[in-house]
């Protein structure tokens, strides 16, 4: 068995979508709490080696051809970009004359390296949880040293010279970021960012459902 696993194949847009997990668990620079994979105990945000990786690769070629996709979506347990190999994964579905999407938290989008890998996708997703220092130390969770306003930075710079789709996922969290103040930042930030497309997530609270629906009608119309 590979160190990659797979979602079923879904249409989106009326393309085969094919999403991967290139991570054998997770490893990530955030530990979120409300995280579904769960703590984050390979906290790291520098490359790393993993084994079984041509196998791997055998894999995901077969499952591409034999599915058919028309878009392979790397969406992993923590930060794709962690993987060392993850520009041979892209290269192997670019191969296939099949386009890549990306996601990432976003953060590590502010150094070359990780630059240089996310400019071979043809579609990459940021994300933004929390608009304040304080709630992105508290419930993100993130390397130390880190901080939010260079994670926003980050994301914007690399937005300016990126030639693909960049896709900004936006969660609304109860009683974090879903009052007037927070909306009308989180929309300032779209702004500037000036992503291709919007998407807004909420935590899975049916109480909480009315209001995301409204909070969400707002930031879509940036």
């Amino acid at each position: 068995m590979s160190g990659f696993s797979y979602k079923d194949i879904y249409i989106e847009d009326g393309k085969r979508v094919l999403e991967v997990n290139i991570l054998p668990e997770k490893y990530c620079n955030f530990d979120c709490i409300f995280c579904p994979i769960g703590r984050s105990y390979n906290k790291v945000d520098t490359l790393q080696s993993f084994d079984k990786m041509d196998e791997s690769f055998r894999e995901l070629e077969s499952i591409i051809e034999k599915h058919k996709a028309e878009l392979v979506f790397i969406n992993s347990k923590g930060e794709s970009l962690l993987n060392d190999k993850i520009c041979d994964v892209i290269e192997l579905v670019k191969r296939k004359r099949v386009p890549v999407r990306l996601l990432s938290n976003g953060y590590l989008l502010g150094k070359d390296e990780y630059i240089e890998v996310a400019n071979m996708c043809d579609e990459v997703i940021g994300e933004i949880k929390t608009i304040s220092e304080k709630d992105f130390q508290k419930i993100q969770r993130p390397i130390i040293g880190y901080t939010l306003e260079e994670y926003i930075s980050n994301m914007i710079l690399f937005n300016k010279q990126y030639k693909g789709k960049f896709i900004l996922e936006v969660t609304i969290i109860k009683e974090y970021n879903d009052n007037e103040e927070s909306i009308n930042k989180i929309k300032s930030i779209i702004y500037e960012l000036s992503p291709d497309k919007v998407i807004v997530e909420r935590m899975n609270d049916e109480k909480f459902k009315q209001k995301f629906d409204k909070i969400s009608k707002t930031l879509l119309n940036f």
